[in-house]
């Protein structure tokens, strides 16, 4: 049975709210942290240098991603630059293509050559895995971020894409391949089955794991009990 003791995948969490980075920082578990432009703004950030150094103090060394926002080239480029120099634990957050669909792997083979360490993000398929995976350095930290449950929900199966995504990814030894976009606790068991280095977990997820290896018994009995205790609650009767 799994438990969070067995797993070899390292568990990542997702997200811009200092308060629980706070809190996921103090479990020994949680191996890393990413963000991006959609979290922060959820979480209602405004200064992004000062998010930064604020979760720099609270993770201690442990790896954060953090992602450029521009949309052109030149303009990424900068910004990775000034970002990479945050701090060493930073992984920049480079987008595989812009929003004109325009590559950026020329720009990630210029900034793994600079020695940047990259986060590609916003991968979907195993060509731009193999495009991205060329364009890396092979003495430079990389990850390659395929964004697995995205796949699921416009209907594609996403294990084969990480299958061959992690062969693909193997020939660059400082390259690791990412889950992203997890939707359940059992994509984690997928992401450590097929041999995925790293998942990025959102908070809500990451609270189901106390779940992880309880028996089918157990889930049906709390399930059950949890519809009874409703019932009772809201007063139901049937005349």
């Amino acid at each position: 049975m799994t438990n969070l003791e067995s797993l070899t995948v390292k568990l990542f969490a997702d997200g811009a709210d200092l308060d629980g980075i706070r809190s996921l920082a103090a479990l020994p578990h949680i191996k890393g942290f990413t963000t991006n432009p959609s979290l922060m703004k959820k979480a209602g950030i405004k200064d992004y240098k000062s998010f930064a150094q604020q979760a720099f103090q609270i993770i201690g060394d442990r790896p954060i991603s953090l992602e450029v926002f521009a949309d052109d080239f030149a303009a990424m480029e900068q910004q990775a630059k000034l970002i990479a120099a945050w701090g060493p634990s930073v992984y920049v957050k480079i987008p595989v293509q812009n929003t004109k669909g325009q590559s950026a792997v020329p720009l990630i083979k210029d900034l793994a050559a600079a020695g940047i360490k990259l986060n590609v993000t916003a991968l979907f398929t195993t060509e731009q895995v193999a495009k991205v995976t060329e364009a890396l350095a092979a003495d430079v930290p990389a990850v390659i971020s395929v964004f697995a449950g995205r796949l699921a929900d416009v209907g594609v199966d996403p294990v084969p894409v990480i299958e061959q995504s992690r062969r693909i990814a193997a020939v660059k030894p400082k390259a690791e391949l990412l889950w992203a976009a997890t939707r359940e606790v059992f994509n984690i068991i997928e992401a450590d089955r097929l041999g995925c280095h790293i998942i990025t977990v959102p908070n809500d997820i990451l609270g189901k794991l106390k779940n992880l290896g309880r028996s089918a018994q157990d889930a049906c009995h709390d399930t059950v009990a949890g519809f009874y205790q409703d019932a009772l609650s809201a007063g139901f009767t049937i005349e």
